[in-house]
């Protein structure tokens, strides 16, 4: 090589980002929002009513299990199973969980399966509860999570590829940059600003050494738990192509049972000795759901399934299985797929961030918003070199359409992406409740507002652009709270005296990110205004915006 090592390996760090920055900031933009995407959608649906957090005593939650044994002895006295969810706090299911049972018919002739219902109960009664209102429909935060690994308006496995191809680059962006910066932990405890170029990388390099950790960790789970996407040729050599071959494949993986189901009945072992027992294993109030079937050969089993999310295991909890007829503790199952399929488990725990609790999901979160911010100081980073050898060789005058371009889609996506997702939630309560494809719309007013900060971009000064969009994300941050008391009766003044955490948390984030955009565009209005005058060139203040 004519070239170093690391001269090579700093090449590969400045194309490997920059070809798909703007794609893996949208990324790390709504796969951030994700980690609150049930609270995201809550706030979205002001019409759900929020079901009361109370602890039950083992009294009553005994019988609680003996009224959800009673309905579902009325309603589904010979399905092929029943399920009853006993009230629990699950964050990674979108909070608290009320008393409910379930249950799934026999199948009829030549299905698989059959029909499936459910019911909320009363705890006290075992009576089912009124219907609730019906929400509006929404994407919600749902909506923005899938879009960090499918995109929109393509064909889902489109998308989940593309972003295959973007997560792996900048896998190699962080390792070569890791190479590249030898000296990159001892530049994370220095930061020299107003000095251009070196302010920007000093920016990077902090920042990127901040969460480095979690910046591996994040790339690369996301490349494995969905690796027969991006690597099917190994699967599909052994068991074919196609749905129902992939369907063989996936049986076989995760040991689905071939045995023909049988109805289920109330159990003859006491049940509430199952209960204590396993409340004794795990602790009073730890037993999330009781699940009785039969399967044609077996046993009639009841299994009672822990409350999930306190370990890197939570994709397989462990569970307790008994004999319905004799109340024998029956073996533990071990885990469908062996270990090979519990390791793609937790590395998937990791990248979702389901075993973490409150104050977890908010460092994801933090972690999150610094990658966002490592993508941007990225970008910005390449422009602003690229523009001191653009005037050092002379050509003031000549400006040069790939760095322009370059220049605005930074702008577009940086300070735009935000101020769109900010319209995706005006949207959510300025639409009309009863719209057709409602949810389509507020995808459609996300990508329109993006859309036109790219016009806007492109249409203004490049300094006035930064300026006037990151003030726009802050005003339409702000103004997010102010829509929802006017449309809505959830709003802060009621939230916060109620207790009403999930609707008070989001406002007071959005006020929060509306601070934060305030200062980005107090600190870029503060660097570029005195060199924005009549006659400097405006690059060259972007130049000194550090």
């Amino acid at each position: 090589m004519r070239e170093g090592f690391r001269q090579c390996m700093a090449w590969l760090h400045t194309w490997s980002g920059l070809v798909v920055g703007w794609v893996l900031f949208f990324v790390f933009v709504t796969g951030t929002a994700g980690y609150f995407q049930h609270d995201i959608t809550r706030w979205m649906q002001p019409e759900r009513v929020a079901s009361a957090a109370t602890q039950a005593t083992p009294e009553e939650t005994r019988r609680m299990v003996r009224l959800a044994m009673d309905r579902l002895e009325q309603v589904a006295p010979a399905a092929a199973s029943w399920r009853i969810t006993l009230p629990h706090d699950a964050p990674a299911l979108g909070g608290w969980q009320a008393l409910a049972i379930r249950w799934e018919s026999m199948p009829q002739a030549a299905h698989e399966r059959g029909a499936s219902g459910s019911e909320q109960l009363d705890p006290a009664s075992g009576e089912p509860m009124p219907p609730e209102p019906q929400p509006r429909v929404t994407a919600g935060g749902r909506g923005l999570y899938r879009m960090h690994y499918v995109l929109h308006y393509m064909p889902v496995q489109w998308g989940i590829r593309l972003v295959g191809v973007c997560t792996m680059l900048m896998l190699i962006a962080i390792v070569s940059g890791v190479i590249t910066h030898k000296k990159i932990f001892r530049d994370f405890f220095t930061f020299r600003p107003g000095k251009g170029q070196r302010s920007w990388l000093d920016a990077h390099n902090a920042i990127s050494v901040m969460a480095l950790p979690f910046f591996l960790m994040i790339t690369y789970s996301g490349l494995v738990f969905l690796l027969f996407n991006y690597m099917p040729a190994g699967r599909d050599v052994l068991y074919g192509t196609g749905a129902a071959n992939s369907r063989v494949f996936f049986d076989e993986l995760l040991e689905r049972s071939a045995h023909r189901h049988l109805p289920v009945v109330r159990p003859r072992a006491d049940a509430m000795d199952r209960l204590a027992h396993a409340e004794q294993e795990w602790g009073a109030g730890q037993v999330a759901s009781i699940t009785l079937e039969h399967l044609e050969g077996q046993a009639p089993e009841l299994v009672l399934s822990p409350v999930g999310g306190g370990g890197l295991d939570f994709g397989y909890p462990p569970t307790l299985r008994f004999d319905t007829d004799s109340g024998r503790l029956l073996a533990a199952e071990s885990s469908p797929g062996g270990s090979a399929r519990q390791t793609q488990s937790v590395i998937f725990n990791l990248h979702e961030g389901l075993f973490a609790g409150f104050w977890g999901r908010w460092l994801y979160f933090a972690a999150g918003l610094l990658g966002c911010a490592m993508i941007a100081t990225g970008l910005v980073l390449w422009t602003v070199k690229r523009r001191k050898h653009h005037l050092g060789s002379g050509r003031e005058d000549a400006e040069d359409f790939g760095l322009r371009l370059v220049e605005r889609l930074n702008v577009a996506t940086i300070a735009g992406l935000p101020l769109a997702v900010a319209a995706y939630f005006w949207a959510n309560r300025l639409l009309p409740v009863d719209m057709g494809e409602r949810a389509a719309w507020e995808f459609h007013s996300l990508f329109a507002a993006w859309l036109g900060a790219l016009f806007f971009a492109w249409a203004r000064p490049l300094a006035r652009a930064w300026v006037e969009l990151l003030w726009g994300c802050c005003l339409a941050y702000a103004l997010v709270p102010v829509v929802n008391a006017l449309t809505t009766h959830r709003h802060l003044l009621r939230s916060v005296p109620e207790g009403d955490w999930a609707f008070a948390g989001f406002d007071l984030t959005m006020l929060g990110l509306a601070a934060l955009c305030a200062v980005l565009a107090r600190k870029v209005q503060r660097r570029l205004a005195p060199k924005g005058l009549p006659g400097a060139p405006v690059a060259a203040a972007v130049q000194g915006a550090a």
